[in-house]
């Protein structure tokens, strides 16, 4: 499946380009597709529910299923039998006035996705079933941020071989791969790397694991996989314009606009450097990064040791003043970033995620009580309740979205 094949329709659904006209193919696809997204967000789902659903006749409905059956997406349930009561007190023994409604349920086992997190010094790899529950993790390390190539991929692809024994799962099984990384990637899914930080990411990641495995590689950035993340199964479900803050130690935006993933011309929409020329604010640094220089500034931790974001948090937990203070000059800090994205962009919801976002919710008062000095919009802000597996969450709804779209191309395992 040549990357050159796959152009974006539906934000991050991709159909081939040669089916790009309203062909009775490509509105196959389509109802399999909105079928398939129905059956995976309910347990059983009958004719009707799905008619609802997909806003698909009777007769589309049954033909998608059927195709389906046979192509082992999904399965049909026996009817179930109805005794009196069922029937509104009809007798038992006598006829069954019309027909049982037919069900169907998601083969959540017929394949699996994997969603990869690639940071500088870290990579994580979850498998996740077609209903998205994960069903093994594992993680690697790069001894450094500056490897060679190869040493790269071979971290990550031992993180999903490792991840897949953990869930039981053979690699021949795995239907698509959506991978995370820490610079900006363009629609197509080509790094962009005009700085040497995201240069080290344009590895050569999704041919090498397809000559590996064989297996359909996504590549996108890690902050926008955030965003779909958390408008999955985060805070900000179902809200379709929706800022994600990677917010650690460096900060980086996903940005979701009318429920579409903006790229930009080269993939650097939500890139932060503007923030150098923001007043009161003056670079990307995150909030991890910005906790640990003031708490080192300050003389340190209060009880001694190497300062920290954590320390830092838990000491204003406890009362302490110096880490008081920190606290409020990040939430007023955070406050002018999430005020410039408000200017610019307007969303309805800013989420702070990563691995500060267990901590963050102690700047959230500051930061609402801050964010009408800077704008006149300023969003509703939260903090990521998916901590530091937001990007793989994210991953895996990627995943899961290519293999929706191009069911009736991909081939599941026997």
């Amino acid at each position: 499946m040549p990357d050159q094949l796959w152009v974006r329709t539906h934000g991050e659904v991709k159909i081939p380009k040669r089916q790009a006209a309203a062909t009775p193919q490509l509105l196959r696809r389509v109802n399999a597709q909105a079928v398939l997204a129905a059956i995976r967000g309910t347990e059983v789902a009958t004719g009707t529910e799905l008619m609802a659903a997909t806003g698909l006749t009777r007769a589309s409905v049954i033909a998608v299923c059927e195709d389906l059956i046979r192509r082992g997406w999904i399965r049909e349930l026996d009817a179930p039998r109805r005794d009196a009561a069922d029937a509104g007190g009809q007798a038992a023994g006598s006829p069954q006035k019309g027909r049982p409604a037919r069900r169907f349920e998601l083969r959540a086992r017929a394949g699996v996705v994997l969603g990869i997190d690639i940071g500088a010094a870290t990579t994580t790899a979850a498998v996740a079933d077609l209903r998205g529950t994960v069903l093994g993790r594992a993680s690697g390390h790069f001894r450094a941020a500056d490897i060679p190539a190869g040493e790269r991929i071979g971290v990550v692809d031992r993180a999903c071989r490792d991840a897949l024994a953990a869930a039981g799962e053979a690699p021949g099984n795995v239907l698509a791969v959506s991978a995370g990384i820490a610079a900006p990637v363009d629609r197509d899914g080509k790094v962009l790397a005009a700085q040497h930080f995201w240069s080290l990411f344009d590895v050569g990641l999704r041919s090498a694991l397809q000559d590996l495995h064989g297996w359909p590689v996504l590549l996108e950035n890690d902050a926008n996989l955030a965003a779909l993340g958390e408008r999955w199964r985060g805070s900000g479900a179902g809200v379709d314009d929706l800022v994600v803050l990677l917010a650690g130690e460096r900060l980086g935006a996903g940005v979701l606009e009318s429920g579409r993933l903006l790229h930009g011309r080269g993939g650097g929409a939500g890139e932060m450097g503007f923030l150098d020329m923001v007043e009161g604010v003056g670079s990307s640094d995150g909030i991890a990064s910005l906790a640990r220089q003031w708490q080192a500034a300050s003389g340190g931790p209060a009880s001694g040791g190497e300062a920290s974001a954590l320390r830092v948090f838990e000491e204003a937990a406890a009362g302490e003043p110096a880490a008081l203070a920190i606290l409020d000059r990040l939430a007023e800090r955070m406050a002018r970033v999430i005020a410039a994205i408000a200017s610019l962009l307007n969303p309805e919801q800013v989420v702070i995620g990563g691995a500060v976002a267990d901590s963050a919710g102690a700047l959230l008062p500051g930061i609402a009580a801050a964010l009408p000095r800077f704008t006149a919009t300023p969003p509703r802000v939260t903090v990521s309740p998916l901590g530091d597996g937001i990007v793989t969450v994210g991953a895996i709804r990627h995943a899961l979205d290519f293999v929706e779209a191009n069911a009736l191309e991909l081939e599941l395992p026997r």
